[in-house]
């Protein structure tokens, strides 16, 4: 037990560094990059949505450096293709003359993968990203190509400009394990930010763990323990999303079409676990699944036409579950 306890202190101990070096960078967002966190040690990815200028690719581009992965960025624009991401053959020729054709990898082959505007680009090329998400590895010319561990891409979009734009799949969206929001600052952090940005360069970040140490902490999140009433509370949470379910809640009765897939129950129950070695425990509460609901539910729940007309926001509709649903 004394070993099990010092993984969780060094999951909690993780964090407050992580946090605390790109604090040096980054004003405010800890809870977002708190949400990373999790999904880096549940071995997800992550859709963040938020107006342009408020730090997207530097968060990504700082988490980087401070966690020592590999990092890369794709800025997905309309005539981006898929060889673009995954990588191709070339045809080279050896010292004797002799042609053979040599593969040359894509941006996809780093550990931490900025997707930049995801929704810029064509379905076509949108879905090359699709095996490396689920499989980590790609297929190149019938040979397949694993991606090194960890693997986590963080895909960004911007939610006000539609024009020249192209709205994910939703089946592409279900495998995003987080739907993160980034909200604007306060004019406090605005202030910092002038300071940090303007008037001195930006620090050199320190690295705070490796790769070794994040697929350490991410075998200890499986060996968490899950009591049948947790288990039972994620699933009703996830059916009560679902509009033709008697215990559904009256939002998604009204304004919901389809709600949250297999994946959202699996995405609450293994962020749980994180949740809870983050706060000194070895079990999950139900407390850990309600922290963790919006963010893992929000885009998998899809609006009807009425809910599209009214505006209404999934978060509404995760908030009415959370806070209708009994214990």
């Amino acid at each position: 037990m004394t070993k099990v306890y010092k993984q969780v202190e060094m999951i909690k101990k993780s964090l407050d560094l992580l946090q605390t070096e790109l604090s040096r960078v980054i004003v405010g967002q800890e809870e977002l990059i708190r949400q990373v966190f999790i999904c880096l040690l549940c071995g997800g990815h992550a859709l963040i949505e938020g107006v342009p200028g408020l730090g997207k690719t530097l968060i990504v581009k700082s988490l980087g450096q401070v966690l020592n992965l590999k990092y890369s960025r794709i800025q997905f624009t309309p005539d981006l293709m898929p060889a673009d991401i995954v990588g191709t053959n070339i045809v080279n020729e050896d010292p004797d003359g002799k042609r053979f054709f040599e593969f040359y990898p894509g941006p996809i082959f780093g550990q931490i993968i900025l997707a930049d505007e995801i929704n810029r680009a064509t379905p076509k090329t949108q879905s090359a990203l699709l095996e490396a998400m689920q499989e980590q590895a790609v297929t190149v010319f019938g040979k397949k190509y694993n991606l090194e561990p960890p693997f986590i891409v963080l895909a960004t979009q911007n939610p006000l400009e539609m024009e020249g734009t192209y709205p994910l799949p939703e089946a592409q969206v279900d495998r995003f394990f987080f739907k993160l929001k980034i909200g604007y600052p306060t004019p406090d952090q605005l202030m910092e930010i002038i300071d940090k940005t303007t008037e001195e360069a930006l620090p050199v970040l320190s690295q705070t763990m490796g790769a070794a140490n994040i697929l350490e902490m991410k075998s200890l999140v499986r060996e968490v323990p899950l009591a049948s009433h947790v288990k039972d509370f994620a699933v009703r949470m996830v059916m009560a999303s679902h509009p033709q379910e008697k215990n559904a809640v009256p939002k998604a009765r009204q304004y919901v079409r389809y709600g949250a897939s297999p994946r959202g129950v699996l995405s609450l129950v293994m962020a749980g676990k994180v949740m809870a070695l983050l706060e000194d425990r070895f079990n999950v509460a139900l407390d850990d699944i309600r922290a963790v609901a919006k963010p893992a539910l929000r885009h998998r729940i899809i609006l009807n036409l009425r809910g599209e007309a009214e505006g209404i926001d999934p978060d509404e509709i995760v908030e009415e579950i959370i806070n209708s649903l009994p214990k």
